[in-house]
């Protein structure tokens, strides 16, 4: 497979869309602003995975996969955090939301169609126990650090992180 090379609409993009947010403290955002808008994001980010996709082949095996999969979560991280911070403060429980919507779709979507493919192909499906070990282990963390732990910590009353408990969530 040929190793991808950077195009011309992946270095034009995200400065145009760096311009929009810079436009977007001056001008009234309207619905032609958001109709230019939004085709920016998604330009930006396919620009931002194609460039992380393009260092990852040159860097290889195994450093190019840590590098694909860094970059995806900061870009998710950076639009959960933009959500939460146009929202406002009723918008606090969207990461708790976004990691159970993660939840459900890796352990009923995921793992269904996976087993729903294999088995409508080899009629047998075999589990391997080395490779789900560390993936439910993930999930299991993930879902006890912000399922769980918030609603039963004494720093802060409900459902709700104190900034400590964010950081070591962060850590973690």
């Amino acid at each position: 497979m040929a190793t991808p090379r950077l195009t011309s609409w992946t270095v034009v993009v995200p400065p145009l869309a760096l311009a929009l947010v810079g436009a977007a403290g001056v001008l009234p955002i309207g619905t032609l602003f958001i109709v230019v808008a939004v085709p920016a994001l998604f330009g930006a980010v396919l620009a931002a995975v194609h460039h992380a996709e393009v260092v990852a082949h040159r860097v290889g095996e195994p450093f190019g996969t840590l590098i694909l999969a860094v970059a995806v979560t900061v870009i998710e991280v950076a639009l959960i955090v933009s959500m939460m911070l146009a929202g406002g403060p009723d918008k606090s429980a969207l990461p708790r939301d976004t990691i159970f919507s993660a939840i459900m779709i890796i352990c009923n979507g995921a793992v269904g169609l996976c087993l729903l493919a294999g088995g409508l192909k080899h009629h047998e499906q075999t589990f391997r126990l080395e490779g789900a070990t560390s993936a439910l282990a993930a999930l299991i963390a993930l879902s006890t650090l912000s399922l769980v732990l918030p609603t039963f910590t004494t720093s802060a009353t409900g459902p709700f992180y104190t900034e400590v408990q964010l950081a070591f969530a962060a850590v973690a």
